[in-house]
């Protein structure tokens, strides 16, 4: 579509712009005038009633009499835009149905006059009964992915703080708030500058001039709709714009078939120096569907623009038109390098462009004031609009910036976990802390004592009875004893752990890793008591070790030994006192095998012994390890674990989220 002339203006909104004829009524109003400046309700509701008491003493009289009220002086009106009624309702054509404009939007006259009258022409509202709307319908990937976040906001609110997960939060209930609204529509901002002509090219687009324009700075004051069909006010409502300032464009069959389903809203000024403005440009830029940004060749490469708006949402680049204004300013060839150096900086700012059938930025340059360039974004809008998948479009690119926003918090890059190495590292310092290997070997010494008494001599089985009196049982021995051995063992046990919390959060995130710390810590509390209560239990041995069976037979063995001593002592003790015959040869024979037969004896128990000995205290030790080690994994490895393994399922679902089967780290 060309641009509308002011003969277009003229015949759309009732009036010229040019001196008009003395009219019975006044003029209507030639600016879209701030909320402030608007009639009140009540005089809305009561200029409303008139209208409508017109309207009906009018009806019999024909369209000639409607003509002569307005002072038009022009043909009578028809059904084609350029020869629109006065009043600034919408002209139904034969194809619209009665009363199907149900959403409150309201149409106005309004002229390009440099001094409006403080009186606002409205067109009554169109009561009927509203028509369905059907609501969004989201794609299974995303709304797998949707539903991904929300479980991984659900297993991260324990870790993370509400800031960090603010933005996730935002992203699921706009796409929840998205979903219940209407399908059928696609809700365009056209967003820019002071001066960029944004205002204009939306005058132009809609066909009639709704958004004030001018010299003054700032002009729009308010976001400002238009839709081009109906049911759009659920949309609108969402957007927080008020029925004063929704619209209807100039109505025609191919504008209506080319645009159908478009909510084109024009924004403020987005380096206005109104601060309100502003935020009212940020708060719709995050709820609308697409956004077509507005530059001029002055401020094409402004710093604000590129810095606090397009680089930030790069990602948004399949929902985003960026239009290169006023080219009619341009002398030759210079359109096409300021084209070329504003696709630079928009490659600069990682924004891609749907070039070459890829998916990205539509890029283009046009003049709002001479028409240049207008069909093609008309054309390129019906296309985009009529595709239905820009809301879609704009969640999916919603969920990737705010994933992309929480990766530092779910993906280091780095493998993590705690491998088996680890476990058993921190299992065998817990042994030492209890001091397993000691345990160990004095349960062997323990054995072979044991076996030393029930093999040994009579004589020297009466001396170790001797000592035995003064110390405690063969039996029983005490693993830690000294004050300053338990200092050192617990030493060893906080060492043990804080080893175990730095390998096991090594390469994890920082929320994740201080968990991991912290679910290690909480498990060592009481851990060296417990580790002292099981070296009691399990590491000292309870009575005497068991014997072999081939204890007996030794035992009897150095108790013939022990005999033939004793016999050979009495034979020779006879002979000297004279009560038997002398013959020396035979008692001191059973003496002498008698006293080498017995420490023979005790030597080949010694060494039968040994294999017996070692396997009862590594069996000693192997229970205080097994015990210190199940302490500890209960107390310290099974917390850090758990940890570990939610932050496995929460790197699962970012994974999802990202739409990656997996994510390193």
């Amino acid at each position: 579509m060309t641009a509308v002339t002011d003969h277009d203006h003229h015949d759309a909104s009732g009036t010229g712009a040019t001196e008009p004829t003395e009219p019975t009524d006044p003029p209507p109003s030639a600016e879209n005038t701030p909320p402030q400046e608007e009639l009140s309700d009540g005089d809305q509701a009561e200029e409303q009633e008139r209208e409508r008491e017109q309207e009906k003493a009018e009806e019999p009289q024909g369209k000639e009499e409607e003509k002569k009220e307005d002072g038009d002086g022009g043909a009578p009106e028809n059904d084609t835009p350029r020869e629109a009624p006065s009043a600034p309702r919408e002209p139904r054509t034969e194809t619209e149905p009665s009363g199907a404009w149900d959403d409150g939007l309201i149409a106005r006259r309004v002229s390009e006059t440099d001094h409006p009258a403080r009186e606002t022409v409205v067109e009554p509202r169109i009561t009927a009964t509203p028509q369905p709307v059907m609501p969004l319908a989201y794609d299974g990937q995303l709304r797998s992915r949707l539903d991904a976040l929300r479980e991984l906001v659900g297993l991260s609110r324990t870790r993370l703080d509400s800031r960090t997960l603010a933005e996730a939060g935002r992203v699921l209930d706009e796409a929840a708030a998205r979903r219940r609204l209407s399908g059928q529509h696609t809700v365009v901002a056209i967003a820019g500058a002071t001066g960029s002509g944004k205002s204009q090219l939306f005058n132009t687009l809609a066909g009639v001039p709704i958004s004030e324009t001018g010299v003054r700075r700032p002009t729009t004051a308010a976001p400002i709709a238009c839709s081009w069909s109906d049911g759009a006010a659920t949309l609108l409502d969402r957007l927080g714009i008020p029925g004063r300032l929704r619209r209807r464009p100039l109505q025609s069959a191919e504008a209506e078939a080319q645009l159908r389903g478009l909510v084109l809203v024009d924004l403020p000024d987005h380096d206005s120096a109104a601060v309100q403005h502003r935020e009212q440009v940020d708060r719709v830029l995050a709820l609308v569907d697409a956004v077509i940004w507005v530059v001029d060749p002055e401020k094409y490469a402004d710093a604000v623009l590129h810095e606090r708006y397009l680089r930030p949402m790069a990602g948004h680049a399949e929902v985003m038109f960026v239009v290169l204004n006023q080219v009619d300013r341009l002398p030759g060839e210079a359109a096409h390098q300021v084209l070329d150096d504003l696709r630079r900086l928009l490659d600069d700012d990682g924004i891609a462009l749907g070039e070459y059938g890829e998916p990205g930025a539509t890029v283009m340059a046009l003049s709002a004031l001479t028409g240049d360039g207008i069909g093609e974004l008309r054309e390129a809008l019906g296309q985009f609009v009529g595709e239905r998948g820009a809301a879609a479009r704009r969640i999916s690119a919603d969920l990737d910036a705010a994933a992309w926003e929480l990766r530092p918090v779910y993906a280091t890059g780095r493998r993590t976990g705690l491998s088996e190495r680890a476990r058993d590292e921190f299992a065998d310092r817990l042994a030492d802390a209890v001091g397993a290997t000691a345990a160990g070997q004095a349960a062997e010494r323990a054995w072979l004592r044991n076996a030393n008494r029930a093999c040994g001599t009579p004589w020297l089985r009466l001396w170790r009875w001797y000592q035995d009196r003064r110390e405690p049982s063969t039996g029983r021995f005490a693993v830690r004893a000294q004050p300053d051995e338990e200092a050192t063992a617990r030493q060893r046990v906080e060492q043990a752990v804080r080893t175990v919390a730095e390998r096991a959060s090594a390469g994890l995130p920082a929320p994740w890793a201080l968990a991991v710390r912290e679910a290690a810590v909480r498990g060592s509390q009481g851990l060296p008591e417990a580790l002292d209560e099981l070296a009691a239990r399990a590491g000292t041995p309870s009575g005497r070790p068991p014997r072999p069976g081939w204890w007996p037979v030794a035992v009897l063995a150095q108790a013939s030994m022990t005999l033939l001593q004793i016999v050979g002592g009495l034979w020779l003790m006879g002979q000297i006192v004279g009560v038997m015959a002398p013959n020396l040869g035979v008692p001191v024979l059973l003496m002498s095998v008698g006293i080498v037969g017995g420490p023979g004896v005790e030597w080949s128990c010694k060494l039968a012994a040994r294999g017996p000995a070692r396997r009862y205290g590594l069996e000693a030790e192997r229970r205080l390890r097994e015990a210190a080690a199940g302490c500890g994994r209960a107390r310290v490895l099974d917390p850090v674990a758990a940890e570990l393994l939610r932050y496995r399922e929460v790197r699962e679902q970012y994974g999802r989220v990202t739409g990656a089967r997996a994510v390193v780290g």
